[in-house]
């Protein structure tokens, strides 16, 4: 199973008002293993960026002035996203962002939710964690994942992250798979990706049996003796 964890940043938060894409971010996961190949590009989105969103990401107007346009790196991202399952927390507000630049490129790529599944992590958290708080932010907390790095939003850190939450959230079983293969430029390999804290992480709490339970598990084993010739392989207690 091939899933493309996936965040972006944007000029501001309104499609409607013709916000643009200015970051993609992608982290690549292949049967629960993270492979350690990701795409990562920005785009300059031929407009203003809104004071606010540079607060968030701190990415300028300046710092977009020799990118790509989206219409010149499209075909590298649905390349890497094709047959893959999406993983995207808060998934309609990426989509929604993503499927407004495809459309403007005059029906050249469909949807991309048309032929990939997506999974919410946010209505997942909601489901999983009612009534608490469930940005990126409070799962890294609640799951222990290092984002200490995260002091502005970026969207391959944030991919990467979630990947991590995303592992923990379903199963917990995460692995890097080295030497991965990698493509041009800055798609290719990345460093593993999994940053738990396991210091700050609360010991697990340990539940000991009660004097009932350990005498019914006494009285257990002595029918299992009984019926087996003295054959028990766990110790009894001594008479």
């Amino acid at each position: 199973m091939r899933q493309v964890v996936l965040d972006t940043e944007t000029t501001g938060l309104e499609v409607a008002l013709d916000h643009r894409i200015i970051e993609i971010g992608c982290v690549e996961i292949i049967n629960r293993k993270l492979t350690g190949r990701h795409f990562h590009r920005y785009i300059n989105p031929q407009r203003e960026i809104d004071a606010g969103a540079m607060e968030v990401h701190g990415i300028s107007n300046e710092d977009l002035a020799d990118k790509p346009l989206f219409a010149q790196v499209v075909a590298e991202f649905i390349d890497f996203v094709n047959d893959a399952e999406l993983v995207i927390h808060n998934a309609p507000f990426d989509l929604g962002f993503l499927n407004a630049e495809i459309e403007k490129l005059g029906g050249q790529y469909q949807p991309l939710e048309r032929d990939s599944g997506v999974v919410d992590t946010l209505i997942m958290a909601r489901q999983m964690h009612p009534g608490q708080r469930n940005s990126l932010d409070a799962l890294c907390k609640r799951y222990g994942v290092d984002n200490s790095q995260r002091t502005l939003h970026g969207a391959l850190l944030d991919a990467e992250i979630l990947a991590d939450v995303y592992l923990l959230m379903t199963g917990g079983q995460v692995d890097l798979v080295l030497g991965a293969n990698s493509g041009d430029g800055e798609q290719g390999e990345t460093e593993p990706a999994i940053r738990r804290l396991s210091a700050q992480r609360q010991p697990l709490k340990v539940i000991r049996a009660s004097d009932t339970e350990l005498a019914l598990h006494q009285q257990k084993l002595e029918q299992i003796n009984q019926s087996s010739a003295q054959a028990c392989r766990w110790p009894l207690a001594e008479r």
